[in-house]
């Protein structure tokens, strides 16, 4: 998920149009002018798991529960494509790219080689 950057301005923006909170979590960066000015128009910024200050502490609610005891699905393994199917593939995928201004049979031992040099076969 790509991180969402706010600055001076945008807390500003935010603030006009009636925000007096924002969550911040991992995705959330906000510059250090952008802190100051939450401080000073009074918006408040939350931790993501943070409770405001007027919110009444419910721990019955708000205490985490253990995830359940129950195993997990086995996970059965992707068998590794065959060198040829790694090849057409690749050779597919360049094809789309350069069309056909490249020599096909020059571009599949291009292909090969550069499989080879990387652990492809």
């Amino acid at each position: 998920m790509p991180k969402i950057f706010y600055t001076e301005r945008d807390i500003e923006d935010l603030y006009h149009s009636g925000v007096t909170t924002l969550v911040v979590n991992d995705d959330v960066v906000i510059t250090d002018l952008g802190r100051e000015k939450a401080r000073k128009l009074g918006v408040e910024l939350l931790k993501e798991n943070d409770q405001p200050s007027s919110a009444p502490i419910r721990p019955y609610i708000t205490e985490k529960k253990s995830p359940s005891a129950a195993p997990s699905l086995p996970q059965t393994p992707v068998p590794a494509p065959t060198q040829t199917a790694l090849e057409d593939r690749v050779l597919s995928s360049v094809q789309d790219k350069v069309g056909d201004s490249i020599d096909a049979g020059l571009l599949k031992t291009i292909i090969q080689r550069v499989l080879k040099s990387v652990g492809g076969s």
